[in-house]
C-alpha cells in the first residue's frame, strides 16, 4: 500500500511538472520557437489518434442515445453583435469592466457597421504626384511630405498609389519609367460603405489605400487601412 501511494505521487508529480508546468512555461517564454517546433510532431499526432478519437466519440454517442440523449457536436452558435453588446453592458453595470473598457468594447462592436466618412483624409491634404511624374520626382516628394505612399493624379484625379520603394529601384535599375506605370491600383469606395466592407476591399486589392468618391463622382478623399484598422481594434 505504502508502495502504491509513492509511486502514484511521483508519476503525478512528473507528470504535472515535466507534462504540464514546464512545457507551458517554455511556450509562453518562446512562443514562436515552439510553435515553429512542435507544429509538426502536432499534426502528425493528430493524424495518428484522429480514428481512435472518433471510435471513442461514436461509443459515446451510441450510448447517449441508448439512454434518449441526442448528443452534439460541442460547438454552440456564435454570438451575435446584440449579444455581445448585451454582454458588456452587463459586465459594466456588475462593475466586472471599467468604464475605459467598456467603450473600447463598444466602439469595437460598433466599429463594422460604422460608415467610413469621419476617418477620410480631406483631398486637399493628399499629397499626389503627376503620373508622367520620373521616379527621382516621387523619391524627392517623398522626402519632402514625409510620406511613403503617394498618390498617382492624371486628368480624372487619383489613378493609383506608388510606394518610394518602387522609385528607388526603379531608379537603381535605371529605368526610364513614369509614376503612372509604377503605380498600383486604387479602390474606389463611398462615404457610406461601412468599415468592415472598406477592410474587405483593401484586403481583396492588396492595398492600403483607397479613394473615396461621392455619388457624384467628385474626389472627397482617401481613407487607409490603418486607421480602419485602429477602428476595428481600438486600444484603450
Amino acid at each position: 500500500m505504502v508502495a502504491f501511494v509513492i509511486a502514484l505521487a511521483i508519476v503525478t508529480f512528473l507528470h504535472m511538472v515535466i507534462g504540464e508546468m514546464a512545457p507551458k512555461s517554455w511556450a509562453i517564454a518562446h512562443p514562436e520557437r515552439s510553435a515553429t517546433m512542435l507544429a509538426l510532431p502536432f499534426r502528425g499526432f493528430t493524424m495518428l489518434v484522429r480514428p481512435v478519437l472518433t471510435v471513442l466519440n461514436g461509443v459515446s454517442n451510441l450510448l447517449l442515445r441508448a439512454v434518449r440523449v441526442q448528443p452534439t457536436d460541442g460547438e454552440s452558435p456564435p454570438r451575435t453583435r446584440d449579444q455581445l453588446q448585451r454582454l458588456v453592458e452587463e459586465s459594466r453595470r456588475l462593475k466586472l469592466i471599467d468604464a475605459d473598457d467598456h467603450v473600447v468594447l463598444t466602439q469595437a462592436l460598433n466599429a463594422p457597421s460604422t460608415p467610413i466618412e469621419p476617418l477620410v483624409v480631406p483631398a486637399g491634404d493628399i499629397v499626389a504626384v503627376p503620373a508622367a511624374s520620373s521616379p527621382q520626382d516621387v523619391i524627392e516628394l517623398s522626402a519632402a511630405s514625409g510620406r511613403t505612399r503617394l498618390i498617382v493624379s492624371d486628368a480624372d484625379g487619383p489613378a493609383g498609389v506608388v510606394h518610394v520603394r518602387d522609385a528607388y529601384l526603379a531608379r537603381r535599375r535605371g529605368s526610364a519609367v513614369s509614376a503612372a506605370s509604377l503605380g498600383h491600383p486604387l479602390p474606389v469606395l463611398s462615404p457610406e460603405t461601412t468599415v468592415s466592407d472598406a477592410v474587405a476591399a483593401l484586403q481583396e486589392a492588396h492595398g492600403q489605400l483607397a479613394v473615396v468618391r461621392g455619388p457624384d463622382g467628385t474626389v472627397t478623399g482617401l481613407v487607409s487601412l490603418d486607421d480602419l484598422l485602429a477602428t476595428l481594434l481600438p486600444v484603450g
